[in-house]
Parts: structure tokens; C-alpha cells; sequence
């Protein structure tokens, strides 16, 4: 076909055949009838058919469509199907024909059946996870490496889409654009494109391939697991011999419409396929350009199509997601890109010859230059001083001259929080303290272009340099060679170099594109004349690997691929690329991570005193006295303990000694700790999966007062829930058996915060306590002003229990635990011997103890939990009058829970979809993490300093990822 008659042809609508037409050439042709539904195409009419023999697609072309051509799909369909690739087979009419040529309408038309691959595509999908990009780059892979070997006469075809005749078909095109900043654009972007393609295409190999792999023609299913498998390839139209790169290319663009924004987010696309089918260096340059060009092509045959067809729905609403794919492939530099994609097949970009440059700072050379720590472990940094406006350049002039910053490193002064985006944190620059007035020297002969006062860039041969702080620079556009005067410098000097003519690069890049850029922004080091790079961060996958070698795998870490965390700040969490991280799930530190009160009391009693409770010292006292305050009238006795574990583990022996039974009632899905007493009163599935089989005889569990999703439901469950509690107690009673104690949290913790039914404690505490038993209220996780409408949980039931435990935000992360009681029921475990834990009341864990109720009263924490949490409980309450998935919001104040279920009736748990929008969060710099026996319900609990603005973007993400498809 000649280029002519292929332009012809791609501004032709689709055919015109109705609904009623297309039943008669099944029925008639192929002895099939049955509902039609029509899908979408460009040019072509496809239906599916669901017929009595299955599913099948009709599809229908126009009649000029060559027949060799048609030939050549159905043979290499049959082709791919003996490799095993996925892939539809064509149905033969009842003739035995598998194309038949016909007229409908006055119109020549083709037509052919193929089978129906059940499943969907991805078009639509609104987040497409790495995994999905990497299938679809090794599904390109796995068709190329089958058609390596198919030969056709069909093959040789002149086709619209074909990379070969792209700069063709975008000049006959761009008229379709109206004179403005689009049409420019699409013009310079394909210029561009050619430019560098130029040099490569007699250096690609060729063969034939699909050239439409895209998240349109690739068919997928959800598994019982929530996740995306594929089912196989449709759409054959496109095929032709051509690169072999091109296949790849036509995948990639289709991908920038799910990249949000950013391109490099296609590379596990292209890692995918280099390693399945090996790509060659000129093949991965060619790589990007030619995605470009498909871009332009899109663009503009997407206007012709809706020109010439405007009725066609499918083409009026791709067109807008071609333009997004335009848009991010001209986002960046194609250098920038080409670094990638090598990088990714283990190849490293050329650079230019830096060393045989000359000095840019003479009368630095054979100087000490101090080297400033910016990074996230640096210990210029404290207490959120990294967020104060030009803390960078202060700390660079403090130092004293020469002193400078780190080319590679992760500053900390650029995170940012609350914000879905990586924080653009890796310096691609050197800034320099100087003596003023320092000489800065021309180090490769250029031109000077200024950009604004005191800042220009040196143009030479393939690199640029960017300086910023400069006074009596040469004249806009003078030639200038090695050794002459460049200016001078001023107190600071910002160095950057550029490999890319024109291009003004960032200052900074996200921790994701680092690689990339730094190859397009390499080092000044050279040019320096000392070492100014910072070294490279530890590859936190090989530090997982070390702890899984050294430290018991039973102690589990969130996520598979856990970033390094090593620093926190107020409701955040640090990594070591600068990322800080919403730390929506952190109970233990309520001041929030890095509280400078607690640095500064930890270290100064340390540098006083740490030792055991047996010793006297004033701490003890004044901490325990402080606790005392805080419980209800008549308790009056403190231990102090390192855990919530040890806290529940001595309530129970303090049952036990006060009762002098050893039968404790506790509550079914709960979690008490992991000693060998309190893991056995614990019931709760997802913490222990054989916690309903393997309880002690001495434990007893009653059914779990789940007001949402237990045996009984709704506030006016009470009475159907104390039925099994007097079963328990009155087979107890039968046996001769002495209850020693119940113990329960207050507000159900495990199941997200649900709080239990009207007066449920009241009247099991009144049963137990009738029966000679003690009444333990576990407030390790709800207690503490956490619920901010009480400090208790157990205020909510209006009850007092014999014995409160407590831990967690104690020592705002420090080992600290609690448990109070009656002079009565702490006597009676003396009576059996003495208490003793060696680091539990430590002086140490005493101040702090009491630094973290001092803070918690100065900042106004309880209150903040109130009203904030108040605030958080209405905006959950929106997701769930919004989106199916969410079916309730549990608990109060800083004790939340979401819970997410499949069906509003049955209360299905969507637990694969829980993890997933969890594993989500974190992409959107989100801690979270699910909770209960069906780990299907989030587990809100930050730090108590959490604010409304935290609170809105937490909300607003998880409206997000529940917008998408999960």
C-alpha cells in the first residue's frame, strides 16, 4: 500500500453497519445469534456475541482493508498459539472461510469471528501498580521472541502506526491543529524526535511484531487474592514487520497514561522486557524518541478521527488521554530518559571528559574544604530546625570558608509533608561558602548566557555549567576560553553542571529520578578540584536481608519492601531519601517522634543516674504518685513494669493472688500480649492463627461484644451477649471452680476502637466480682487520652475496675508500662512473695514518665485528641457515605478504625483490598496498617499531636485510592 493510499485510509470512519445487520451475518454465515454488544474501535465495528457456543468477537472492516493483510493476522495468531502465547483463534464461517468479503449497505466490508478471551482491560484503571507495568513490558517481550520467527507476505504493509512513517504521516496531520501553542509543540516535539532517532535506525533490528500491546489489548482478571493476572492479547490490526523496538515503544506511550505524571514510573516496563528479550544500546536510545513520535502521531490522528467521525464515541474519548500522553512525554528531557532506560538494561550513559577541564576556583586548588552534612542523619539537624527557610545556606556559613554542601546527597530541608508527591531531595548541585570576592575561572572554552542577576550558564561542547552567586560576569552571549574570568564569587557559589545544551535543570530531584539525572547532571567534583560527593546510601534491601539473617523472623516488619526509617518528627516519619511519611498508626509515641523534652530529660537523668527500683530515689515516687492522680478514687498502689505484656502478665498473677483462683474470663478477637499468661487470654486470629485451639484450660473466652459485625449486632445487643458470659460462669460455678478475674479492653482495640455494648461491663464486672473474682481493665492501647472524650477507656462504660493496665504512649516509645490497683489486691501477691522487674521504674523511665504527662497537659494533647479526633470520626464517617467499600468508622478520638467490607449486608471483610489500599497509602507517603481477625479494618492511631491539616490529607488519599479500582 502506498503512503497515499494509507492517509486515505486513516481518515475514513468506521463502517456503517447496525446492530440488526451484524445478528443477520452471524446468524447467516456462522449459524450464531444472541445479545451483541459493541466494543470499541478507531476505524473498525466490533461486537461481542454471546451465543449458546460461547463468546465470541465479530469484527468488520472496511473493504479495502488488503486481504493479505487479514491473512497474515489470523496466521500469526495461529502461530503464537502454538508457542503458547495467549492469544484469541479465529472462528471459520459455516463455509469453512475464516474472512468473509461482503456488502452491507452499499459498502464493501470484511468480516471474521474470532473467540472472546473473558476479563477486562486496564485502560481505565486509575492506578496501575509497577507489577502491571512490568507484565505488560514482559508480555511485549514474549510476543517478540514468538514472532522472531513468523514470516508473512501480509507483513509487508505500509500502516499508519508503523514508527517508520511517523514523521510522514505527523506532516500530513498537523493541519488538523489549529495555529497555537499545540500545534507548535506537537511540531517541535516530532523535529526533536527525528533528530535523534537519526543516527540509530540503520542500527535496529527488525522483525515481525504486534506493534499494539497496549492496556487496551492486553486482557486481565482479578484473582481470589484482589490481584491482576493476565488472560491474554487481543487485536492484531497493527501487526507489520518494522523494529523490533518499536513493539516496546507503542507499550510505553500507552503506559504515560498511567504514569500520573511521571515518566520514568514505565521503567519496570522496560526492565521487564530487556530482561526476558535483550535489548541493544541503540535500541534503548531509540527507545524514547520513538515513544515521542507516537505521541504526536495519537494526537493528531485522534483530532482527524473525531473531525471525521465526531459520533464516534470511543475516538472522542481516547483523545483525551493522548494528549496526557503527549504531555508526559514531553515533560522531559529525551536525555534524561535515555539515561534511564540504559541504566535500567545495566548500561551506563556516556559522559563527557570532566578531568580534562580546567579548575573553576583557582586559589581552592591543594585547600582543605570542609564537607557539610545536610542529610537526613545529620546532627546540624534538631527538632524540626530543617524546616526554617535557608537553614542550608546558614549552616554552609557557619563553618568558616571553604566550606561545601554535598553533590548526590538527600537533603533534609527539602522533604515536605502531607503531600502524595516524592519530595524532590537529592542535590544535583554543590553550593559553596567562599571567601567573597573569590576568583571563579572559565574551566571549558563556551559562551555565557546570563539568566538573572548574578546567575548564567556557560554553553561548551556538550556540557553546561550553571553558576548562581556571581558578581562582574562577562556579557550576555560572549565566547570565552579556559583560564579567563568567569566573575567573582560571592559568599555563596551554586555549581551545576549539564549535559544537555538549552536545558536548565532542577536543583534538586525526586529520590525515584535521582539515578537518572545525576547521569544528565554529573558531579562538578572534576572541576572542583576536591571531593564534594556524598557517599552513597546502603541499599535498604540488604540491610532487610541482614536483619532477617540475624534477628528471629517471627518479629515482623510492615511491608514487603519497608523504606529505612531513621529519624521522626512530630506525626512523621523520616527516610534516609528525605521522604517524610504521615505516621497515621503509631500509638506508642503520643508527643509525636523527636519531642526535644524528651531528649533533653532522657539525657540528663542518664548523665545523673539510671539503675533499679530497689534503690530510693525521688523519680519513683513522684512518677507513681502523678498515676495515682489519674485513677479513679481508692486505687492506690502503682507497679511500673517495661510493657503492656508485662503490665496484662502481672494483672493476671495480681487475679490469681487476690481471688485464689486461677480461671480467668477474657474476650474472644482480643489481644493481651505475647508472654506465656497473657498470650494465652489472647484470642484474636490475626496476631496468632491457632489462638482458638490452643487456649489453657484455665482460660475461658466469651464471645466477642462486636456491636458491628459479632453474633449480635447493634447498641441493643447487651443482654445477647451476657448470656454466654453467665453460661461461662455458671459451667465455672457447676465445676467448683473459683473465678479468678475478666479481663477486657474497654473499647474492643483489636477490632479498630468499637465501642462495647450499653452497660457490658457493668454487669460482667457485677458477676465476676460476686464470684469473688477481680475486674482488669486493658487500657495499654485505648487508655491515656487517646480516646480524647475520655482518658479511660473504661470511663465510657461508667465503670471502675479492680486493676488498670497500661503501656504503649507511657514513655512515648520508651519502655514503659504500668499497673495500678488496691492496696488490697497489690498485698496480696506480696503475700506470696516479693515483685521484682529490673528495669521497670528506672529513674530514667520515671522522668520520662512524667516529662510525657507534663507535655501532654502543656500541649493541650487530650484536648487536640478530642477535638481533632472529633473532626478525623465525621470525615471517616463521609468515606463511608461515599464509597460501598467502607462499611463503618469505629472508636473516638485518636482511636480509630475504618472497616472495609464487600457486601453492607453480609459484612463480607474486603481484606485483600484493605491491604492493598494500605500498601497504596504508603506510596502516597502514608504509614498504615490493617488490624482484626480479618485484618480488613485500618488502624488509626497516631501521635496525639496529629493536626487537622494531617488529618484532611490522610482522608482525602484514602478517598483517593478508594476512588480507584481496588
Amino acid at each position: 500500500m502506498s503512503l497515499h493510499t494509507l492517509i486515505h485510509r486513516s481518515g475514513l470512519p468506521s463502517p456503517d453497519v447496525n446492530e440488526m445487520q451484524a445478528l443477520q451475518l452471524l446468524e447467516q454465515h456462522y449459524g450464531l445469534s444472541g445479545p451483541l454488544q459493541a466494543l470499541g474501535s478507531q476505524q473498525d465495528l466490533n461486537f461481542r456475541v454471546d451465543s449458546a457456543q460461547g463468546r465470541f468477537v465479530l469484527k468488520i472492516c472496511h473493504g479495502d482493508y488488503a486481504v493479505q493483510e487479514l491473512e497474515a493476522q489470523h496466521a500469526a495468531l495461529g502461530f503464537l498459539r502454538e508457542q503458547g502465547v495467549q492469544v484469541p483463534a479465529v472462528r471459520p464461517s459455516v463455509s469453512g472461510e475464516q474472512l468473509l468479503a461482503l456488502t452491507l449497505n452499499g459498502q464493501p466490508v470484511r468480516a471474521r469471528v474470532l473467540d472472546y478471551i473473558d476479563g477486562q482491560t486496564l485502560t481505565r484503571l486509575k492506578h496501575m501498580e509497577p507489577r502491571l507495568m512490568a507484565e505488560l513490558g514482559a508480555l511485549c517481550a514474549r510476543v517478540d521472541q514468538a514472532l522472531a520467527g513468523f514470516t508473512h507476505a501480509g507483513l509487508q504493509r505500509t500502516l499508519q502506526w508503523d514508527p517508520r512513517h511517523a514523521q510522514a504521516i505527523i506532516a500530513h496531520l498537523l493541519p488538523v491543529l489549529a495555529e497555537g501553542s499545540r500545534k507548535a509543540r506537537v511540531e517541535a516535539a516530532a523535529a526533536q524526535a527525528q533528530q535523534h532517532l537519526a543516527p540509530l535506525l540503520e542500527h535496529l533490528p527488525m522483525q515481525a511484531v504486534h506493534l499494539d500491546i497496549t492496556d487496551d489489548n492486553a486482557v486481565w482478571q482479578r484473582d481470589a487474592q484482589r490481584e491482576w493476572q493476565l488472560q491474554g492479547v487481543i487485536d492484531f490490526g497493527d501487526l507489520v514487520h518494522t523494529w523490533r523496538i518499536a513493539e516496546l515503544s507503542v507499550t510505553c506511550a500507552a503506559l504515560l497514561h498511567h504514569a500520573e505524571g511521571d515518566p520514568l514510573r514505565i521503567l519496570p516496563a522496560v526492565a521487564a522486557y530487556h530482561a526476558l528479550n535483550p535489548l541493544a544500546a541503540a535500541e534503548l536510545k531509540a527507545l524514547w524518541p520513538m515513544i515521542v513520535a507516537r505521541a504526536a502521531v495519537l494526537v493528531l490522528s485522534g483530532e482527524q478521527q473525531v473531525s471525521v467521525d465526531p459520533g464516534n464515541t470511543y475516538s472522542r474519548d481516547n483523545l483525551a488521554h493522548e494528549w496526557e500522553i503527549f504531555d508526559v512525554a514531553t515533560s522531559v528531557p529525551s536525555a534524561l530518559m535515555e539515561a534511564a532506560f540504559l541504566q535500567v538494561a545495566g548500561q551506563q550513559p556516556e559522559q563527557p571528559d570532566l578531568f580534562a577541564m580546567q579548575p573553576l576556583l583557582p586559589a581552592l586548588q591543594g585547600q582543605s574544604v570542609a564537607r557539610v552534612d545536610l542529610g537526613v542523619l545529620s546532627e546540624h539537624f534538631t527538632a524540626g530546625n530543617w524546616e526554617t527557610p535557608g537553614v542550608d545556606q546558614r549552616l554552609l556559613g557557619e563553618q568558616g570558608t571553604p566550606a561545601c554542601s554535598l553533590y548526590g546527597q538527600f537533603r533534609l530541608s527539602q522533604t515536605h509533608i502531607d503531600n502524595p508527591q516524592e519530595p524532590r531531595t537529592c542535590a544535583l548541585h554543590v553550593e559553596l561558602g567562599l571567601p567573597a570576592g573569590a576568583e571563579v575561572a572559565v574551566p571549558f572554552a563556551g559562551t555565557w548566557h546570563q539568566a538573572e542577576a548574578g546567575t548564567g550558564c556557560l554553553q561548551g561542547t556538550g556540557t553546561s555549567l550553571w553558576l548562581s552567586g556571581l558578581s562582574e560576569v562577562p556579557s550576555d552571549g560572549q565566547s570565552l576560553e579556559p583560564g579567563q574570568s568567569l566573575g567573582k564569587g560571592a559568599e555563596l557559589l551554586t555549581v551545576q553542571l549539564c549535559n544537555v545544551a538549552g536545558l536548565r535543570p532542577p536543583l534538586f530531584a525526586a529520590p525515584s529520578q535521582a539515578r537518572a539525572w545525576q547521569a544528565v547532571c554529573p558531579s562538578p567534583k572534576a572541576l572542583l578540584g576536591f571531593d564534594c560527593d556524598a557517599e552513597p546510601l546502603a541499599d535498604p534491601l540488604a540491610l532487610l536481608e541482614r536483619r532477617d539473617a540475624s534477628f528471629a523472623r517471627s518479629q515482623k516488619h510492615y511491608y514487603q519492601q519497608p523504606p529505612q526509617i531513621e529519624r521522626g518528627w512530630r506525626n512523621y516519619l523520616i527516610d534516609l531519601q528525605g521522604r517524610s511519611y504521615l505516621d497515621m498508626l503509631n500509638n506508642v509515641a503520643v508527643l509525636g517522634h523527636g519531642h526535644p523534652r524528651m531528649v533533653a530529660e532522657s539525657a540528663k537523668q542518664w548523665a545523673l543516674l539510671n539503675t533499679n527500683s530497689r534503690f530510693h530515689y525521688a523519680a519513683i515516687a513522684e512518677f507513681s504518685e502523678r498515676l495515682l492522680a489519674l485513677a479513679p478514687e481508692g486505687m492506690d498502689r502503682v507497679f511500673l513494669v517495661n510493657s503492656g505484656t508485662e503490665a496484662n502478665d502481672l494483672a493476671i498473677r495480681l487475679a490469681w493472688a487476690a481471688s485464689g483462683g486461677r480461671d480467668m474470663l477474657s474476650v474472644l478477637e482480643a489481644y493481651h500480649g505475647w508472654s506465656v499468661a497473657t498470650d494465652a487470654i489472647s484470642t484474636s486470629i490475626a496476631d496468632n492463627p491457632q489462638a482458638l485451639s490452643t487456649r489453657p484450660e484455665w482460660v475461658h473466652p466469651v464471645t466477642a461484644p462486636n456491636t458491628y459485625r459479632g453474633v449480635f449486632r447493634g447498641a441493643d445487643s447487651t443482654a445477647d451477649y451476657l448470656r454466654n458470659v453467665d453460661e461461662t460462669l455458671a459451667r465455672l460455678d457447676a465445676e467448683g471452680r473459683q473465678v479468678a478475674g475478666f479481663i477486657c479492653e474497654p473499647v474492643y482495640g483489636n477490632a479498630g476502637g468499637i465501642a462495647l455494648p450499653p452497660g457490658y461491663l457493668q454487669q460482667v464486672y457485677g458477676k465476676v466480682r460476686a464470684r469473688g473474682g477481680v475486674c482488669i481493665a486493658d487500657e495499654v492501647q485505648v487508655g491515656y487520652g487517646r480516646l480524647g472524650e475520655y482518658f479511660w477507656g473504661f470511663e465510657e462504660q461508667g465503670v471502675v475496675p479492680d486493676i488498670i493496665a497500661m503501656a504503649k504512649g507511657m514513655g512515648n516509645g520508651h519502655p514503659l508500662g504500668a499497673v495500678i490497683t488496691t492496696r488490697r489486691i497489690a498485698e496480696a501477691l506480696e503475700a506470696q512473695g516479693y515483685f521484682f522487674s529490673s528495669a521497670g521504674g528506672s529513674p530514667v523511665s520515671c522522668r520520662i514518665g512524667i516529662a510525657v504527662l507534663d507535655v501532654m497537659a502543656e500541649e493541650g494533647l487530650w484536648d487536640n485528641a478530642r477535638t481533632v479526633g472529633g473532626h478525623f470520626k465525621a470525615r471517616l464517617q463521609g468515606l463511608v457515605d461515599k464509597h460501598p467499600l467502607a462499611g463503618a468508622v469505629h472508636g473516638s478520638g485518636f482511636y480509630l478504625g475504618l472497616e472495609l467490607v464487600r457486601d453492607p449486608l453480609t459484612l463480607e471483610p474486603a481484606t485483600e483490598e484493605t491491604a492493598t489500599l494500605c500498601n497504596r497509602l504508603r506510596e502516597l507517603g502514608i504509614f498504615m496498617q490493617p488490624t482484626g481477625d480479618y485484618l480488613n479494618i485500618l488502624k488509626i492511631k497516631p501521635p496525639m499531636c496529629t493536626t487537622r491539616e494531617s488529618v484532611d490529607y490522610f482522608v482525602d488519599m484514602v478517598d483517593r485510592v478508594l476512588s480507584e479500582d481496588l
